[in-house]
């Protein structure tokens, strides 16, 4: 597969644990979230080597217009490529803390 095609990613959606103390200063100074250095999940750490991409999600209700979700494409240390998002607010009954989750990652070549 050629290193400039993205490569075919596994759907995951589970709660991942941001280092603590790891997160960007200059995001949560514009109150956006920081992006952490590194994460947890499934018991495994994962060091951020890069940002890809970045982009904001919204939805309605009730006629309004909010921000729901900022979106981070990111690449490993170890070269995966995974897609991360920060819920602006936690959702009914789950932990406030669930808030950052693994939508995808890549599938190895």
């Amino acid at each position: 597969m050629n290193a400039e095609q993205p490569q075919p990613e596994d759907f995951v959606s589970e709660a991942i644990i941001p280092a603590a103390g790891t997160f960007d200063p200059s995001a949560m100074s514009r109150g956006e979230p920081g992006l952490p250095r590194s994460f947890t999940w499934r018991d495994n750490s994962y060091e951020i080597a890069r940002l890809v991409a970045a982009w904001k999600s919204s939805g309605t209700d009730r006629g309004e217009t909010y921000l729901r979700r900022h979106w981070f494409s990111i690449e490993t240390t170890a070269g995966q490529r995974m897609t991360i998002y920060c819920e602006r607010q936690a959702k009914p009954g789950r932990s406030p803390k669930a808030r950052w989750w693994l939508y995808s990652m890549g599938r190895p070549e």
